[in-house]
C-alpha cells in the first residue's frame, strides 16, 4: 500500500513538473525593474520629455513583483540624477513596504534621490565608475524682475499673508525671507540625512560628514560604506538571489510600457497642448517666463 502512495505521489509531482514547464511557471524569480530618468510626481513643463521615475510606475512595478509567488526577490536597476523631494519620498515608503529582498543595482549616476530612493535596499551594488552621492537638497526660487522690464511687463502684486509674495519671482528676497528658505531647505536635508543613516547604518554626524552635495565613484561609494558591492547587473542579480536563499535563479525583466502619442496628448491636456503649439512664437524668454509662472512655489529637490 505504502509503494502504491509513493508511486502516486512522485507521479503526481512528475506531471507537475512537465505542466509547470509547458505552462511557463517559473518558481525562484529574481525580478529586475528598470528606473530610469529624472524622479517626478507626473509629467509636467511645456515640453515632452523622456522617461521619469513616478511613485506611480514604482508602486505597479513592485506591486507586480510582491503578487507573482514565484518572484523571490527584486533588483532595481537604478539611473538617476534625483528630482522632487515628495516623489522620491512617496517612492522610498513604497520601497519599504516590499517585504521580499530589494537589491538596487547602479548604473552610470545614482545621484541625490537617485540615491534617496536606494538608501534602505538590503543591499546595494555599484559599477566602479558610477557616479552617487550628492546628498543634499536644492531650492531656488528665480527673481525674473529684470526679464520683465526686458519684456515690458509690469507686474502689480496683492498680497493677504506678510510673506505670499516671496515665492512670485517679481522681486528679491528680503534677509529675513531667505532665512525662511534656508529653514525649509535645512529641515529637508536634515530629512535626507536620517534616512541614509538609517538605511546604511550609519551614525548622522557620519552621514553629515559625507552629506556635503558632492559626488562620488563606486569605489569612493563603497570605502565610506555608501555602497554594499561593486559590480553590475549580474553581481546584483546574484545578491538578490543569495539573500532569497536561492541558487539558480530565473530572471525576469519587467519592461516598461511605452505609451502612445495619443496617449500622451490626453494626459498632458488640452491646455498643454496649446502651450505646447506655441512655443516657437514664444521664444526662449517667453518659454522662461511661462515656465516659471505655471509653478509658483519652489521645488525643493534632491539633485
Amino acid at each position: 500500500m505504502r509503494k502504491v502512495v509513493l508511486i502516486i505521489c512522485m507521479t503526481t509531482l512528475l506531471i507537475w513538473g512537465a505542466i509547470s514547464t509547458s505552462c511557463g511557471i517559473v518558481e525562484n524569480k529574481v525580478a529586475v525593474i528598470s528606473l530610469n530618468g529624472p524622479i517626478q510626481s507626473g509629467s509636467s513643463g511645456l515640453f515632452f520629455g523622456g522617461s521619469i521615475i513616478s511613485p506611480n510606475f514604482v508602486r505597479n512595478q513592485l506591486e507586480r513583483a510582491k503578487e507573482d509567488i514565484a518572484v523571490k526577490a527584486i533588483v532595481l536597476q537604478v539611473n538617476s540624477p534625483g528630482g522632487s523631494v515628495a516623489a522620491c519620498q512617496e517612492i522610498l515608503n513604497e520601497i519599504e513596504a516590499v517585504e521580499k529582498p530589494i537589491v538596487v543595482s547602479f548604473g552610470d549616476t545614482a545621484a541625490s534621490g537617485g540615491y534617496y530612493i536606494s538608501a534602505k535596499a538590503d543591499k546595494i551594488v555599484a559599477l566602479p565608475g558610477t557616479l552617487t552621492g550628492s546628498i543634499g537638497v536644492i531650492a531656488e526660487i528665480p527673481n525674473l524682475k529684470g526679464l520683465f522690464e526686458k519684456l515690458g511687463i509690469e507686474m502689480e502684486v496683492f498680497t493677504g499673508g506678510k510673506y505670499k509674495d516671496m515665492y512670485a519671482g517679481v522681486r528679491e528676497l528680503t534677509p529675513e525671507e531667505k532665512v525662511i528658505m534656508q529653514e525649509l531647505t535645512d529641515e529637508l536635508y536634515d530629512q535626507f540625512v536620517k534616512v541614509v543613516a538609517e538605511g546604511r547604518n550609519l551614525s548622522e554626524t557620519k552621514v553629515r560628514e559625507l552629506a556635503t552635495g558632492q559626488l562620488y565613484t563606486g569605489v569612493q561609494a563603497k570605502k565610506l560604506g555608501l555602497v554594499d558591492e561593486l559590480g553590475g547587473l549580474n553581481t546584483a542579480i546574484d545578491l538578490a538571489a543569495s539573500l532569497a536563499d536561492i541558487e539558480k535563479p530565473t530572471v525576469e525583466y519587467y519592461k516598461r510600457e511605452t505609451p502612445s502619442l495619443l496617449s500622451t496628448f490626453l494626459d498632458m491636456g488640452l491646455q498643454k497642448l496649446n502651450n505646447v503649439t506655441q512655443v516657437q512664437s514664444l521664444g526662449a524668454e517667453g518659454i522662461i517666463l511661462l515656465e516659471t509662472l505655471s509653478n509658483p512655489y519652489p521645488q525643493p529637490e534632491y539633485r
